[in-house]
């Protein structure tokens, strides 16, 4: 005789998968911050066992690799979107174009830059944005060693964040701490005392606010157009 399942027994939930785990891990850190995604916190969002994870992501740093993983698809289709004429001197807005829109996911993430600073192997996802980053330029007419360069003078802004110049997060670096060495650092603590970043909504690090990224990323793309035009 067919029994009837119990109602009271709740919604069936999807089994687990990797990427399930993984789009679990994304919204703990974007609800918390990355230091509230742990293996613990992940089973509880997930409604499972924590053993039951480790058949699909091996530890933590496995979980880390695969968020980033995620991140960098997620920037991938929305720039990979974007149709923006790039042949000539009009390489400088199409890539100027991709790496906001990359900042606009991060934005959404803003956990996003620490983790993806610190992974020692290099996202395939990673890789196909630096590619496609590379196919702009070339449409711009630059060489393979100008665009080498460019992307060592891009850094992280290639990707839509600013690495930290101080590390305010430790206490080092910080207006706080600074002032105290008004005698010793006055052009520090002067510069410090005038500045302020206060959109929080567009900033990604203690000195990476949309303003400070477009002004540096502006400074790079006017001087790479300088050196492709004299190239030519």
């Amino acid at each position: 005789m067919h029994v009837a399942a119990d109602a009271e027994a709740g919604p069936v939930r999807a089994p687990l998968s990797r990427d399930r785990v993984l789009r679990a891990a994304v919204r703990i850190a974007d609800d918390g911050g990355i230091g509230a995604l742990t293996m613990r916190r992940l089973a509880e969002e997930l409604g499972a066992e924590a053993m039951s994870l480790y058949y699909h992501v091996a530890n933590k740093d496995e979980v880390l690799e695969g968020i980033a993983d995620v991140v960098a698809r997620e920037i991938n289709e929305v720039v990979d979107a974007l149709d923006v004429p790039s042949a000539g001197a009009r390489w400088k807005n199409a890539v100027r174009r991709r790496i906001l829109a990359a900042r606009e996911v991060l934005l959404r993430h803003p956990w996003a830059p620490s983790v993806l600073e610190t992974r020692a192997a290099m996202s395939p996802e990673i890789l196909r944005y630096h590619d496609r980053l590379l196919g702009l330029m070339r449409d711009g007419g630059f060489s393979y060693d100008l665009a080498h360069h460019a992307l060592h003078a891009l850094g992280s802004r290639a990707l839509g964040f600013s690495q930290e110049l101080f590390d305010p997060g430790d206490g080092s670096g910080s207006p706080e701490e600074l002032a105290g060495f008004a005698d010793r650092l006055p052009h520090l603590v002067g510069m410090l005392s005038e500045i302020a970043h206060d959109d929080p909504d567009s900033t990604l690090g203690w000195c990476d606010d949309q303003s400070e990224f477009e002004f540096g990323l502006d400074l790079l793309l006017d001087g790479l157009d300088r050196l492709r035009e004299r190239s030519s």
